[in-house]
């Protein structure tokens, strides 16, 4: 199983990239790419190769759901599980991120000490669920 190494963290908010890139690299020991908006994503996604992308909801010029749309259509984001970090995680909320394409949601406010663990976590259920089973 591939471990998982290179996060790239796309949140317009500066106080909550700074926790969350410290408890990353801290804590997960992860190495982490920080873009501050959809569009930075996609110009650094291909140079960066990340192995996991954890992307707010509610940012300016373009969301989250649009800038995934935007990153899957990248050859180099085949596989890649996004996860979505977002104070909007009703249950009716998380199935339409899930529709998008996400492969889980983290609510906000988020816990920077279970963070790494978190992602580490879906990170190993992703890697199991795209083994071919037999």
């Amino acid at each position: 199983m591939t471990e998982l190494q290179r996060i790239m963290y796309v949140e317009d908010e500066p106080d909550i990239q700074t926790v969350a890139r410290l408890a990353l690299e801290m804590i997960g020991k992860f190495t982490v790419l920080v873009c501050s908006s959809g569009q930075e994503a996609l110009d650094k996604v291909t140079d960066f190769a990340p192995n996991m992308v954890l992307l707010d909801v509610m940012m300016p010029n373009m969301d989250g759901p649009t800038t995934l749309s935007h990153l899957r259509g990248l050859s180099v984001m085949a596989g890649v599980p996004v996860v979505f970090m977002t104070a909007k995680a009703q249950p009716s909320e998380v199935q339409q991120f899930r529709d998008l394409g996400a492969v889980d949601v983290i609510p906000k406010p988020f816990d920077p000490m279970q963070l790494p663990s978190q992602l580490r976590s879906i990170w190993t259920r992703c890697q199991q669920e795209s083994k071919p089973h037999g």
